[in-house]
């Protein structure tokens, strides 16, 4: 019974030790969340703000998101440091930072790929090939530069996807830009019959570039036709020509398909003929007489006269 006794004390005096306790660091635990709440205020102020500024300077809408990401996260673990110092926590902040440098080489081998990829975010911030609405290529992905994050850069594909991929790739890997310079070299082959006239042709395909309004031209950027291939039934003319990039997605291409059309029809109302390739039919065996319908898609002029007659 004085056991019972004894240990029932014993716990009302824990209780009563630990209630005086918490009552005479709440005034601590007030300060630290107060700490706290104005570090996620000033960290987000201060993040907008170096956001901002950093955009109206460089004009560049990722590295500016990425540091204002950046420094709200520090701001908070700075926060957090200083409140639990403030409630007299000191110990469990100190040995925060002990667990985490420890930690830090444990979780780098297991989370070896996130690590690269938060390195490679950071160098991709400060020192990248493409800013934010590029069309760029990497690896077998191309689209538009939607955001730079941590771990991943954001692609939005011209058929509505979005891909993410890990930035470690985006560093280690070709990437191709389309619209850095905003320009871009298109071409296509086309083929004229063999008794027509190649420099005649090549100058009704240069006449129909001109006319193209999106078809861009100076000294830098020449566009030219050249004599590609001699194939089966035709002699292939390559042209090339330069368009905006800017809209990659669908002016360029609208441009591509205006311009074929346009080469065509030119091709045509001056008198070129653009053969479809011949096929030659061989017949093995024994029986030669096998009879083949022919049929003529321009016949000769004295047979529609007869036809009238």
């Amino acid at each position: 019974m004085q056991e019972i006794t004894k240990n029932t004390l014993s716990l009302q005096e824990s209780f009563t030790h630990f209630y005086d306790g918490l009552i005479a660091q709440l005034p601590g635990i007030g300060l630290g969340l107060l700490i706290i709440i104005l570090g996620v205020l000033i960290g987000s102020w201060v993040g907008n703000f170096a956001r901002t500024r950093i955009s109206k300077r460089t004009n560049d809408p990722l590295m500016s998101k990425f540091l204002g990401k950046t420094i709200k996260i520090i701001a908070l673990i700075i926060a957090i440091m200083l409140a639990l110092r403030a409630a007299g926590l000191g110990g469990i902040a100190t040995a925060i930072l002990t667990a985490a440098g420890a930690s830090a080489i444990i979780f780098g081998f297991a989370f070896k790929d996130i690590g690269e990829n938060f390195i490679a975010g950071v160098i991709l911030a400060f020192n990248r090939p493409f800013n934010v609405h590029d069309t760029v290529e990497i690896g077998e992905n191309i689209g538009k530069v939607k955001t730079l994050e941590f771990r991943y850069t954001k692609l939005k594909t011209f058929d509505g996807k979005d891909v993410y991929i890990p930035n470690s790739d985006v560093l280690t890997k070709p990437v191709t830009n389309y619209t850095e310079d905003g320009f871009f070299r298109w071409s296509f082959v086309i083929g004229i019959a063999y008794e027509d006239n190649i420099e005649g042709a090549k100058k009704t395909v240069m006449e129909a570039l001109r006319k193209q309004p999106n078809v861009i031209e100076d000294e830098e950027h020449v566009n030219f036709v050249i004599e590609d291939e001699l194939a089966t039934s035709t002699v292939n003319l390559k042209v090339f020509f330069w368009v905006d990039t800017f809209d990659f997605r669908r002016m360029a291409l609208i441009t591509k398909g205006n311009v074929v059309r346009a080469v065509k029809e030119a091709l045509e109302d001056n008198g070129y003929y653009m053969p479809a390739d011949i096929q030659e039919i061989k017949i093995y065996g024994g029986n030669k007489d096998v009879d083949l319908p022919i049929r003529l898609s321009n016949p000769p002029k004295d047979k529609i006269e007869d036809k009238k007659d």
